[in-house]
């Protein structure tokens, strides 16, 4: 039996180095996930958790400040293969698409999924939204999240920067998107005059 299409719209913030001194070995980390997973054009499941950093476990001051993200938060969070279980759950090799807002959420995926030598969980397509975004509109440079949704004429969900929040606000725009999409593709509807040759009938009753 054939299963219904999911979308997972995903969010993760990362660590961040506090300047360029740091060191050279660093990478970004996932520190909060948020997901949002739809079926039919309803929103099926929701998580949100911390996530516990492994390689470099303190966060910087630059990272908490920008983030507002504690170093107990993440500490008391989820370990990374408890996300890579969560995400594995929803089978999206079989029957997902993964949309995010750039392509930075699936390479920090990737990269920590290596570090930790776990097979990356989400080999299916991938939309990354604001291309497709740029691309639709015809912008010369990539739009952030929050003043896409704005251009729009609508707000954000939630806060800026909180995983689950940017990840239903990239669903929101997602759907607005579609929409517009649907309508420019959508045939306009035949007239009698597009079905009949009037000209013929006006010389007919002419004579």
């Amino acid at each position: 039996m054939k299963q219904t299409p999911i979308h997972l719209f995903i969010d993760f913030e990362f660590t961040m180095p506090e300047n360029r001194n740091y060191p050279k070995n660093f990478f970004p980390e996932i520190i909060e996930a948020g997901i949002v997973v739809v079926e039919k054009d309803k929103i099926i499941d929701q998580y949100s958790n911390y996530i516990c950093p492994k390689a470099f476990p303190m966060l910087t001051s630059r990272c908490k400040s920008f983030l507002n993200i504690s170093q107990k938060d993440v500490q008391g969070g989820a370990c990374f293969t408890e996300l890579i279980a969560v995400l594995n759950s929803y089978c999206a090799h079989e029957r997902g698409t993964v949309v995010t807002w750039g392509n930075m959420d699936m390479k920090v995926l990737k990269n920590n999924c290596k570090y930790h030598g776990i097979p990356f969980p989400l080999p299916c397509k991938h939309v990354d939204l604001s291309m497709e975004y740029k691309k639709f509109f015809g912008d010369q440079n990539q739009t952030g999240l929050w003043k896409a949704v704005q251009e729009y004429g609508k707000e954000g969900t939630g806060k800026h920067h909180r995983a689950l929040d940017d990840a239903l606000t990239t669903y929101n725009i997602f759907r607005l998107v579609e929409k517009d999409k649907s309508y420019l593709e959508r045939p306009e509807p035949t007239t009698i005059g597009d079905r009949i040759d009037l000209s013929k009938i006006m010389n007919k009753y002419a004579l």
